[in-house]
């Protein structure tokens, strides 16, 4: 499995060393900023085009991310970027339930100073994002503050589970949230934060049931987003360095 990181658009991480490595994360990134929209068709000789880069390298990478549940990948039709149903939210959200809330049960009294200090700036940014209409970087902070309490629990099974989950979760998004809604709400991520910083393990899993839970109960209406160009989509990845 291809080493995903907690990046995305304007990430400062430094990029991949090989050129598969790179359209990789750049595909999984863009999902989960949804600057892919569901159903969107992944072109080999677009993406080839807007990577400066063989469509060998970009059939090793589309077969990876399909090996990890990012794209789908059919005879015939090519690649495509998935559109999840309602029932894979429910399932979605069945296990981002089991494994987040054992983060932070975990994670709960035990986090230093410096980590909730980390937290606390990923939420402020967050919270600017929100406040200028940046939803891509909201949406990009929010999904990264989650990476990161998965991360701090120290078991790597919990955060390759969520980086498995977060894209799936970002295309229900952007098929039945409301138009204009970050993918979290920060203030809930700032009451997270609040109960890790008590020692009260079962008081931080409530609070984390309650914050996936109110998320799952926004996704009520099917939109149709519209299917951008792929340069323009990757445009914004080449320029942060993905």
């Amino acid at each position: 499995m291809t080493k995903r990181r907690v990046a995305g658009a304007g990430s400062d991480v430094p990029p991949p060393a090989m050129p598969t490595d790179r359209v990789y994360e750049a595909v999984y990134a863009a999902v989960i900023d949804q600057r892919l929209p569901p159903g969107t068709r992944l072109r080999e000789e677009e993406l080839a085009q807007a990577f400066a880069v063989s469509r060998t390298v970009v059939r090793q990478a589309l077969h990876q991310l399909a090996q990890d549940g990012i794209i789908t990948l059919q005879p015939n039709r090519g690649a495509r970027v998935p559109e999840p149903t309602r029932r894979d939210g429910e399932h979605v959200f069945d296990a981002r339930r089991v494994v987040e809330c054992e983060v932070v049960r975990r994670l709960a009294g035990k986090l230093s100073a410096a980590q909730l200090a980390e937290l606390r700036a990923l939420v402020a940014a967050e919270e600017r994002a929100t406040r200028s209409q940046n939803k891509q970087e909201a949406i990009r902070l929010s999904g990264r503050f989650h990476l990161e309490l998965a991360r701090l629990s120290g078991n790597p099974i919990f955060l390759r589970l969520l980086e498995e989950l977060l894209p799936t979760t970002s295309l229900l998004m952007a098929l039945y949230k409301a138009p204009g809604e970050p993918m979290c709400v920060a203030h809930s991520h700032r009451r997270l934060l609040a109960g890790l910083e008590r020692d009260g393990a079962g008081a931080a899993a409530t609070e984390m049931r309650r914050h996936l839970n109110e998320i799952e109960r926004s996704l009520s209406q099917l939109a149709s987003p519209a299917v951008p160009a792929l340069r323009d989509v990757f445009s914004a990845y080449r320029g942060g360095g993905t």
